[in-house]
């Protein structure tokens, strides 16, 4: 179950994400909203709420600004009403890239995400066209260092679907949408805490990006996770700097 070292590209995510923090709040908000809206406000028989509520207390979002906006998904105040979007295309050397709004204003968005395609050398696609390069997916991170036998053990009895290993040592688990919150438990519970857990857009290959087109690739998903309606950005590019 080996794999091709994806450690430094995680860190390198991480690493932005950490810059971007300021952001999460809004992100983690829309998320909650919509996880409410189409699957109740209760979390414990809603799994993309808890999943929400979740991340909502990594980024230490107070837990009556959660209950504020739970509260307005489901119509106890008055709030605004987010759709979501996917959009697919094309980015440097052909990179497939998926990209996932809520927006209270799809022409707005669909220009801003077209234009930042079109402006920095990708391809807007149509629905569909990169999708099926990617799997929808529980996935767990696990530095290097951390017991292969153990992740492995734990992770598979509790239903994960592969454990892969990279180059470097680091641990990938993957699991259905449905047994992530099982598969991670389980883990958290024998002691094996991720370095990132999350439900992700994984894809199937990888395209090595060097040099001038890694950093063209690089600058063409900054400026698309900086859209304000852009909830996440999923790509097949590996960026080696």
């Amino acid at each position: 179950m080996a794999g091709h070292s994806k450690w430094a590209n995680i860190q390198h995510r991480k690493g932005r994400q950490d810059e971007k923090r300021q952001r999460i709040w809004t992100r983690v908000v829309r998320e909650i909203m919509v996880a409410a809206r189409t699957g109740g406000g209760d979390p414990s028989a809603n799994p993309r709420l808890r999943l929400a509520i979740e991340k909502a207390k990594a980024a230490n979002m107070p837990a009556d600004t959660v209950k504020r906006n739970i509260d307005k998904a489901t119509g106890n105040l008055e709030g605004v009403t987010y759709e979501e979007i996917r959009y697919e295309g094309y980015g440097i050397g052909g990179a497939a890239i998926i990209v996932d709004t809520m927006t209270d204003n799809r022409v707005r968005t669909v220009a801003e995400v077209r234009h930042a395609f079109s402006k920095h050398g990708g391809n807007m696609g149509t629905e569909g066209s990169v999708a099926f390069q990617f799997k929808h997916c529980g996935q767990l991170i696990f530095a290097p260092g951390t017991s292969e036998d153990k992740v492995m053990e734990v992770a598979l009895e509790a239903g994960a679907e592969d454990v892969i290993v990279d180059d470097e040592g680091a641990i990938e688990v993957l699991t259905s949408f449905a047994d992530f919150e099982t598969v991670k438990n389980a883990l958290e519970a024998a002691g094996l805490t991720a370095e990132m857990a999350e439900v992700t857009m994984r894809a199937e290959n990888a395209i090595e990006l060097l040099g001038d087109e890694a950093a063209k690739m690089q600058k063409l998903l900054d400026i698309l996770e900086d859209l304000d309606d852009v909830q996440n950005v999923f790509h097949n590019a590996t960026i080696s700097e």
